[in-house]
């Protein structure tokens, strides 16, 4: 049974860091791409960063430069470390699992995780 369970989320001032985890089992990591994607109520799923089984990464222009997705496919984690955070950053936090491993896509992506909230506020 393939499960996707993300922790790390909270309440943090404008400024501050967190990092997201998603621990993934039922499935071999490697072979999956990866997603960050995060969502506000009443607004559409968006993308925030990925990670495909053959290495490449890729951010939204709005987290570039602050949020860094990384993998240990040996312990079948994903992060998702996310520095300077901004009050535009609050929204709830998705890991999600992609089986073919390449795409970035939102609707190609196949598994979800529960989502956990991060909220920036001062």
């Amino acid at each position: 049974q393939v499960q996707l369970v993300e922790s790390g989320g909270g309440l943090v001032q404008p400024g501050s860091s967190l990092r997201l985890s998603c621990a993934a089992s039922g499935f071999t990591l490697a072979h999956y791409a990866i997603g960050w994607f995060r969502q506000v109520p009443g607004k559409e799923l968006e993308g925030v960063s990925c990670s495909t089984s053959d290495g490449r990464r890729l951010s939204a222009d709005s987290v570039k430069g602050r949020f860094t997705i990384s993998r240990d496919n040996a312990k079948n984690m994903v992060y998702l470390q996310m520095n300077n955070l901004k009050p535009e950053d609050t929204a709830v936090y998705y890991c999600a699992g992609e089986v073919l491993g390449r795409s970035c896509e939102v609707d190609d992506y196949d598994y979800w995780g529960q989502g956990t909230q991060v909220t920036v506020s001062s």
